[in-house]
């Protein structure tokens, strides 16, 4: 799971000890050689996926961590690309990793909380990886509703979301272990760490979309594998901020 490079026991007890933005400050230095990155086959199919929906000239990578995302969107994007984090320590790694002057749309990156963007319609797409888990359900309208404000109209919010392991199975057991020791650890301790894997269900996600004023459909991922009654394994979720762009943008 983790290369001898990334973090240890004892740094990764001391990172779940602290706040979700602290943590993620601890852990940046190491955090691409952990399992938590974006495999590369999840941002290749992504990249696919969305370029027969484009062009686009400016996107958004909405929790962007060390920048995974923006190496997407500066495959898709003609002018501009912003990564957003709250993740001071992310965003420096992000930068050393991109330094100025590399070819391909401008990037920028910008500290701040995705529960307040700021950020004015500006962007023709918008996307996420790996973030959700991070939100409490009872923030996710808010944070949908800061995305679709971020967007001018047309613009596309995309993010991959996986099918759910089957009930009983090794997975959907290791998940639910997870999110019970978590919530025993933020009942018990503070700061709390947010981190959460059984929260963002696809229902539930579709409905808070839709209220935030998105028109939402889902794409199959079908190169990241098929379930056993031959649904997708992964969809790529597409919510758009209907309208026409009276300024030319996609």
């Amino acid at each position: 799971m983790f290369t001898k490079q990334g973090p240890t026991v004892r740094e990764l007890a001391v990172q779940a000890l602290s706040s979700t933005e602290r943590g993620y400050d601890l852990l940046a230095p190491k955090f691409d050689e952990t399992p938590y990155r974006t495999p590369d086959r999840v941002l290749d199919a992504v990249t696919r996926a969305v370029r027969e929906l484009g062009p686009f000239d400016t996107g958004l990578d909405v929790c962007c961590g060390t920048g995974a995302g923006i190496g997407v969107l500066r495959q898709l994007c003609r002018e501009r690309a912003v990564g957003v984090d709250f993740s001071a320590g992310m965003l420096a790694e992000a930068r050393a990793a991109l330094p100025p002057g590399s070819e391909g749309p401008a990037v920028h990156w910008v500290r701040a909380d995705a529960r307040s963007l700021p950020f004015a319609p500006a962007f023709d797409l918008a996307l996420s990886f790996g973030a959700f888990g991070h939100f409490l359900p009872a923030e996710r309208f808010g944070l949908f509703a800061e995305v679709y404000g971020s967007l001018r109209p047309g613009g596309q919010f995309v993010f991959p979301l996986g099918a759910p392991p089957p009930v009983g199975s090794r997975a959907y057991w290791s998940l639910f272990g997870f999110d019970a020791a978590m919530r025993v650890r933020n009942a018990l301790w503070r700061p709390r760490f947010v981190m959460y894997y059984r929260t963002f269900r696809l229902g539930d996600v579709l409905e808070d979309l839709t209220q935030a004023g998105f028109v939402v459909r889902l794409l199959p991922l079908t190169e990241l594998g098929l379930r056993p009654d031959g649904s997708p394994r992964a969809r790529l979720v597409l919510a758009t901020r209907e309208g026409q762009d009276v300024s030319g943008g996609s």
